[in-house]
């Protein structure tokens, strides 16, 4: 499956965006998609997964409550709504398709996730 991050922009500290994941040419079911973030000079770190097998979703901490993991199935694609931005989430955005399953304490895990969408830039300024 190939996928397709949008949605990154500039947003002033306390704004939203919404990032989309969409596949080209084919659907996201039975794919676990995960979103992951990498920041200038900082690892790529994993922000939130939706699991497919059930639909239950994963979030970092520092995203917890202010991040919402959700799918559109009719338009086969997953969204990461972020809200209440801070400075510290400005980075590449990427989202990733994984297997049906994933165990929960590997979620995070980016060798688990096969294929990768270009990233999108999210900006978080005044």
């Amino acid at each position: 499956v190939q996928l397709q991050a949008s949605g990154g922009g500039l947003v002033q500290p306390g704004g939203s965006l919404r990032l989309s994941c969409a596949a080209s040419g084919s659907s996201l079911d039975g794919y676990t998609i995960g979103w992951f973030r990498q920041a200038p000079g900082k690892e790529r770190e994993a922000v939130s997964c939706r699991r497919s097998s059930d639909g239950n979703t994963f979030y970092e901490d520092s995203v917890k409550g202010r991040f919402t993991i959700n799918r559109d199935r009719a338009k086969g694609t997953v969204y990461l709504q972020m809200n209440s931005l801070i400075p510290e989430d400005t980075a590449v955005y990427y989202c990733a398709a994984g297997g049906r399953h994933i165990i929960n304490s590997q979620w995070r895990n980016p060798s688990l996730y096969y294929n990768w969408g270009q990233g999108t830039q999210v900006t978080v300024s005044s």
